[in-house]
């Protein structure tokens, strides 16, 4: 568990915060002030119109890497699809050099029409961080200025606001949270989110929620958490108990894109919305199915579909035989026989609330760096653009 000073312990459900509650990034409004996680695999153009159709917010693309835009790379602008309902095209971009990060942002505002741009600094995958990416470069202050700095300065003539994200730092003795945090004020980002975890913790554990409360204290700009928002009290909790300005929302709506209008309740003092029945689930695994056919066909988004199913009906009474063909399905008419075959009554398993969804796993034994990362916080000159491929989000 990551040590930061002491701070708030968790406490049950607290009361809304009502509907007046808002998060300005740049000329955007967010209200309420609740934004979806880019996951990489997750967050396509269907996925999110079907969790912006539960609740309004701000939904976030998968992650692109910079090179990938510079060099246009097909598979990379393939990733830059949204539907005509999304008011806010907002990208999360990653990259270890600032130039390259600078002309990606041109490309995404003059040829994509994005209005919001994220940066990426919490990835924990090994093959990232032992290049010095991802959760790891906030330790080289200068490299992480350089970007945050390059990015809204290529940014702000199209009147696009930059946020990042990253986490609390290497691990429990390499924090580098409040430094990024004063870095990202003074480069100009309009909002910083921290996930209250380390890159040693990946998933596992509990969040430092009290870390997210230091960096309210340190900053002038907005802070978003992210960490443990399984259900809709979890993020009233965390504002009420953090000072943050909003929530981001990653693994808690995994199979559950209902999630955000739970949050919309929330955030408007309204009464929590019944938990759906089976059938209401089913429904909503037809839509989504619908929402990805239409975006790659049909037999690519049933197959894209397929991984959700463990998520959707997690905690209900569903047979083997039938799990089995929900995970196996790849067009329309086999999932309607299969989602023929469940009782529609059956209600929401409660014991399911509040649970972990996604990715969990222990705590890693150490982080992989490069030779002698630790030895200095500044990179220099030092090439890291080999940390820039098949990396996912944090």
């Amino acid at each position: 568990m990551t040590q930061v000073a002491d701070g708030p312990e968790r406490s049950a459900p607290v009361s809304s915060p009502g509907s007046s509650v808002t998060l300005r990034l740049g000329p955007h409004v967010v209200s309420p002030p609740v934004v979806l996680a880019p996951m990489a695999g997750i967050t396509n153009a269907g996925y999110r119109q079907l969790c912006r159709e539960q609740g309004a917010g701000l939904y976030v693309c998968e992650m692109i890497t910079s090179r990938g835009i510079v060099e246009r790379i097909p598979k990379t602008f393939d990733m830059l699809r949204f539907d005509p309902g999304e008011a806010v095209r907002s990208v999360q971009l990653y990259g270890v050099d600032a130039q390259v990060m600078a002309k990606a942002a041109v490309i995404l505002c003059e040829e994509f029409g994005v209005g919001h741009i994220d940066l990426n600094f919490g990835c924990p995958v090994p093959k990232v961080t032992r290049r010095g990416g991802g959760g790891v470069l906030p330790w080289k202050r200068d490299r992480l200025a350089a970007i945050l700095t390059a990015t809204v300065r290529a940014a702000e003539p199209y009147g696009v606001p930059v946020t990042m994200k990253t986490r609390l730092g290497i691990d429990d003795k390499h924090l580098t949270f409040l430094d990024a945090g004063r870095i990202a004020e003074e480069a100009g980002c309009a909002a910083i989110a921290l996930h209250a975890r380390t890159v040693q913790q990946a998933y596992a554990g509990e969040a430092a929620w009290e870390a997210i409360g230091q960096l309210v204290q340190h900053v002038s700009i907005p802070v978003l958490g992210n960490g443990d928002i399984w259900e809709a009290a979890d993020a009233l909790a965390m504002m009420e108990q953090t000072g943050c300005a909003g929530v981001v929302i990653g693994r808690g709506c995994l199979g559950r894109p209902w999630l955000f209008r739970d949050l919309a309740a929330a955030f408007a003092g309204e009464p929590a919305p019944p938990l759906p029945t089976l059938g209401e689930v089913a429904a909503m695994v037809r839509r989504h199915a619908v929402l990805l056919a239409d975006l790659d066909g049909e037999k690519y988004g049933l197959t894209d579909l397929r991984k959700h199913m463990a998520w959707y009906f997690k905690g209900f009474p569903v047979g083997g035989d039938l799990r089995r063909s929900l995970a196996m399905v790849s067009s329309l008419a086999e999932l309607d026989a299969a989602l023929a075959q469940l009782p529609t009554d059956v209600p929401f398993p409660a014991h399911e609330l509040g649970s972990p969804r996604g990715r969990q796993g222990t705590p890693r034994a150490k982080v992989i760096l490069p030779q002698g990362w630790l030895d200095s916080q500044v990179a220099g000159d030092d090439d890291l653009s080999e940390a820039e491929s098949d990396v996912s989000g944090g």
